[in-house]
């Protein structure tokens, strides 16, 4: 490879980057969100899991991996991944409460 096909492989590289960090960010401010929605259902006795809530996520979801030219069942698997660490989440804040 000459070395401008290394600088753009850089580049690419240098934004993949970005995105990951970025995607990091949000999901820890996303997380610190859920926790407090968890401490508000252990407070109020409401169970950890609320699988109409999930369903509405995902269909919304899909529809925006659609809209994105993003594979939705990629994106379901990736929310069902978070939504079931955050319920794990919730589950250990009720019972710690």
């Amino acid at each position: 490879m000459t070395a401008p096909q290394h600088d753009a492989l850089a580049s690419y590289r240098q934004s993949i980057d970005n995105i990951d960090a970025a995607l990091i960010h949000m999901l820890a401010e996303r997380f610190k969100i859920t926790q407090a929605v968890g401490r508000y259902k252990a407070e109020h006795e409401l169970p950890p899991a609320d699988p109409g809530r999930e369903e509405q996520q995902i269909a919304r979801l899909r529809g925006l991996a659609e809209s994105a030219q993003l594979d939705p069942e990629f994106s379901e698997k990736f929310l069902r991944f978070v939504i079931d660490e955050v319920i794990h989440h919730h589950e250990r804040i009720r019972d710690d409460a």
